[in-house]
């Protein structure tokens, strides 16, 4: 205890890290607030019977945007619309060879791009917040709409949620120059643990009326969530080493080079893109339900706990981790920047040999962490057939719990790197957070 009141001290009395902190903190309040602030046109007191019949992909992203979606919020859309937008930009720096280009071309490529997907953010947005109004026009949040306001409610709200999402995407910009760690990843964090209170009440209030046995149980299901973060913790921070050696040069009288140092190779490099594409397939047949011939299968995709969901998302995240992979990790870019460096992996040929070597390690290390990632990913369904209510479910894996993780872990990466560039001790006292790393460049 005397050790973490000294680090908070040490925290604190850096004043770059404390203006950080602060500014981290009045953004992130600024954010919930506006999450609170209803849409004009829409009267808060008949939204609540709507809000709490939310599922499928709709919960996912009410999950992501803290509540505000479903609460028919001013930032219904939060960052979700710039993370598309990311994500798309991404692939296309990929398999687009004009960006692809851009990307090489250092701090300037990555300024143009940061612009198209401002720009393709704005697209987007208006894309959703116009599904949006027609979702809000459904039955539940229909009879919300105030009837006055009605003939011109569509224009209003598709502006207004518009410039909730560049508003949401200014702040999480500002939280990355001013603040702590990566700001939509922050946002998107902030928003799933708004969550967690309410379904730590809802799950102790299930528990507790069953007598002592319940409060057992309950005790049991918080040392089981701990231990998995504790496991997805590893699952995150893991590398494998690979020895890199950097040949000798001698300019005068001086040595330069020569130095061994490590590749570092993650074990899970995709992050949590894979449960993310596997989730948004899952979803499609549910939105078939209204067809007789696919009931039964709506049925079976829009129940998480169900065996054969479960079955099929495993195998699609793991599918998906080696397709997204292969997408952001280039073996044969690595080898040949080791090759212009001098450096070299022992007891192996420059070249396209050690592109080899390190694609076949990356494969060898991909197998088991997708399908530790698909383990995380059914967790949740696990937990439910167990008896844990569905909003405390979630915290039991899948995307809420790997975001939460890596943004945390993130966070005291720099914290940590803080601390240590002004020469007091880390966060730990044996080893050093590594947060994420990933060669990925999406927000979360």
């Amino acid at each position: 205890m005397k050790k973490f009141i000294q680090t908070l001290k040490n925290i604190w009395s850096i004043d770059e890290l404390r203006s950080k902190i602060l500014v981290t903190i009045m953004l992130i309040a600024i954010y919930r607030l506006g999450t609170h602030i209803v849409l004009p046109g829409i009267d808060p007191t008949k939204i609540d019977t709507a809000a709490a019949n939310k599922g499928g992909i709709l919960g996912l992203i009410d999950a992501f945007a803290g509540g505000a979606f479903s609460q028919a919020s001013i930032l219904a859309l939060g960052i979700m619309p710039y993370i598309s937008a990311s994500i798309f930009m991404q692939l296309m720096s990929i398999l687009y060879p004009p960006f692809a280009k851009l990307q090489k071309e250092g701090e300037s490529g990555r300024k143009k791009i940061n612009q198209y997907t401002r720009y393709l953010t704005v697209l987007v947005a208006l894309l959703q917040a116009s599904a949006y109004v027609a979702y809000l026009n459904s039955p539940g949040y229909k009879e919300a709409i105030i009837g006055a306001y009605s003939s011109y409610f569509w224009i209003s709200t598709t502006v207004t949620l518009t410039a909730g999402t560049l508003f949401v995407m200014w702040l999480g910009e500002k939280i990355t120059d001013k603040g702590l760690g990566n700001g939509a990843s922050v946002i998107i964090m902030v928003g799933i643990l708004a969550r967690l209170p309410q379904a730590f009440w809802q799950e102790w209030q299930a528990k507790i009326p069953t007598g002592g046995g319940g409060l057992l149980i309950f005790v049991i299901e918080i040392a089981f969530l701990i231990a998995i973060i504790m496991g997805l913790i590893v699952l995150i921070q893991g590398v494998r080493k690979i020895p890199v050696q950097y040949a000798k040069q001698i300019v005068g009288n001086r040595q330069f080079g020569g130095a061994r140092q490590f590749l570092p190779m993650k074990v899970n490099s995709s992050g949590v893109m894979p449960i993310i594409f596997a989730q948004a397939i899952m979803f499609l047949p549910t939105l078939l339900s209204n067809f007789e011939t696919t009931q039964g299968l709506a049925r079976i995709f829009g129940d998480h706990s169900n065996f054969w969901y479960m079955l099929i998302y495993a195998v699609m995240v793991i599918g998906f981790t080696f397709l997204y992979t292969a997408l952001i990790f280039n073996p044969k870019q690595i080898a040949d920047d080791l090759k212009r460096n001098n450096g070299f992996i022992p007891g192996v040929k420059p070249g396209q040999p050690t592109a080899d070597y390190i694609g076949s390690v990356m494969d060898k290390i991909t197998l088991p962490g997708a399908v530790l990632l698909a383990v995380v990913g059914i967790l949740p369904g696990f937990a439910q057939r167990l008896g844990v209510q569905p909003a405390f479910s979630s915290f039991f894996g899948g995307t809420s719990l790997l975001i939460m993780v890596g943004v945390i872990l993130d966070t005291l990466q720099q914290i940590e790197t803080q601390l240590l560039m002004r020469q007091y001790d880390g966060l730990m006292k044996t080893g050093r957070i590594q947060g994420r790393q990933t060669v990925s460049s999406a927000p979360i």
